[in-house]
């Protein structure tokens, strides 16, 4: 490859390219130096906080599967004080029927008037009492130490939010798992890398994971948030419903929250994936939230730059690293137009090989635990080129909110919700069908509560910003 660049017409090209080289993999090797010397926060013998005391487990569900039976099992093995499901209407009975079967003394279920998990979720806040709660998703499979170490981190006052490392559980029974599957299994070792070393340098995150997630109850009961949480809008027009873990973490940088990655076996959650094409349209959701969430972090709250620096720096590298992946194939593109000694199938063969080798070095800890997968090193290749250019054009469909793969998930707003349910009720007993205004329905939304600096949750550099109707409720309304 050198000798082929060796040309002074080429070397102006290359020499930058070969610059973003440098700087990728030193970035890399930064990243899993800060991996190998980061360390969980170990129990202590005598906790401040217990499961059966402290914890309320709250799971937002439209369509749970089998999995939710064994995900269910592993949440009681960890000894909660209660379990709340929320689902909507036409699925109580269902689940009120597993509830009864697993056990009706430690497990609700609550409804709401119709899918929307901002919705589930803070109605499954408001029914807490416990000083800790743990979102989970129906899939979300718990080993018998999780709780205890995710409490360990609360024994800093200061932490709002704690998050844990992933790992993929088959959706075939015999454990077998497809391409897709796989390729979901490198993007967590990926992920498990990035926030065990983003956690270790600086505190931060980019995100607590929603698959499983545990906040301090009193900072998600406050009205601001829920009022926040709940009319969520991008641009002031398109409502948000997924992307919830997103706005949960930027809420914990911007008024003051500590924040801790687990990263342990003990710690560690299994979770399926699409086991199909759909896996993509997963994808493709998760990188418009992230789209949007960093953009909000980086220019619009800026919190997120003198919290957490590194991670701040993470967030803009990721705006440029589809281009800087892209400028491979275009360096190879270049040299096969050139008329060299070497044969093309020379470059080709040494430059896929060397990417083949890359790729296989960033993914070893997942290739340590299931070997059987270096397989899909090619597979792993293509994806990534696929995701640059998903990557792009996720980019210009910002302004599509919807869920993607789960049918009958709305992204109408909380506050819309509630005004056509009334004004449901009206009609349906007779009465003249009347405007309600928003301020009818959040009277109660004026209280101040105390963070942890002890400013109030919502008057820092006018957060909340982008949440809704521009009502005076004594929250300063923004917009992105």
């Amino acid at each position: 490859m050198l000798y082929l660049t060796n040309d002074a017409e080429l070397l102006s090209f290359f020499l930058p390219l070969g610059i973003i080289g440098f700087y990728r993999y030193l970035w890399y090797a930064i990243k899993l130096i800060a991996w190998i010397l980061y360390r969980p926060i170990l129990p202590k013998e005598s906790p401040t906080y217990t499961a059966e005391h402290d914890v309320t487990i709250i799971v937002p569900t439209i369509d749970a599967g089998e999995e939710f039976k064994i995900a269910a099992r592993s949440w009681m093995a960890n000894n909660p004080k209660e379990i709340l499901i929320i689902t909507e209407e036409k699925m109580l009975g269902p689940l009120q029927n597993f509830a009864n079967e697993v056990n009706p003394d430690k497990i609700r279920v609550l409804t709401v008037s119709r899918a929307n998990k901002r919705l589930q979720m803070t109605a499954g806040i408001n029914a807490t009492t416990t000083e800790i709660i743990v979102f989970a998703d129906d899939d979300a499979i718990w080993k018998p130490t999780f709780l205890t170490y995710v409490l360990a981190c609360f024994e800093d006052l200061k932490m709002g939010g704690v998050g844990t490392c992933q790992t993929v559980h088959a959706v075939n029974p015999s454990g077998y798992q497809t391409v897709w599957e796989v390729l979901a299994g490198f993007r967590l070792t990926i992920r498990n890398i990035e926030v065990a070393a983003s956690t270790h340098i600086d505190g931060g995150v980019c995100c607590i994971s929603g698959r499983t997630a545990a906040y301090r109850t009193l900072i998600l009961q406050d009205p601001a948030f829920q009022y926040s949480f709940t009319n969520d809008l991008w641009l002031g027009k398109y409502p948000l419903n997924s992307g919830d873990d997103k706005f949960l973490t930027r809420w914990m940088v911007s008024h003051g929250w500590n924040m801790y990655i687990q990263v342990c076996p003990e710690a560690e959650i299994s979770s399926t994936f699409k086991n199909n094409w759909r896996f993509i349209k997963q994808v493709l959701r998760w990188t418009r939230n992230t789209w949007r969430s960093d953009f909000r972090s980086l220019f619009t709250e800026r919190h997120i730059w003198t919290r957490h620096p590194y991670v701040a720096f993470t967030m803009v590298d990721k705006f440029f690293n589809s281009l800087t992946l892209l400028s491979g194939p275009v360096m190879v593109s270049i040299l096969a137009a050139q008329k060299y000694q070497h044969p093309l199938w020379n470059t080709l063969v040494s430059y896929v090989c060397w990417l083949l080798l890359t790729r296989a070095l960033k993914l070893s800890p997942h290739l340590w635990r299931r070997p059987q997968d270096i397989i899909w090193i090619p597979a792993w290749l293509i994806f990534g080129y696929y995701f640059a250019i998903m990557k792009l054009y996720a980019l210009f469909t910002l302004h599509e909110v919807g869920w993607g793969t789960r049918a009958g998930v709305g992204t109408t707003l909380a506050a819309d919700i509630a005004k056509e349910d009334a004004m449901g009720e009206k009609v349906a007993q007779g009465q003249q069908e009347v405007k309600i205004e928003l301020e009818q329905l959040n009277n109660d939304q004026q209280v101040n509560r105390v963070g942890p600096n002890g400013s109030t949750y919502y008057a820092q550099d006018g957060y909340p910003k982008y949440i809704g109707p521009e009502i005076d409720m004594g929250i300063p309304v923004g917009r992105f």
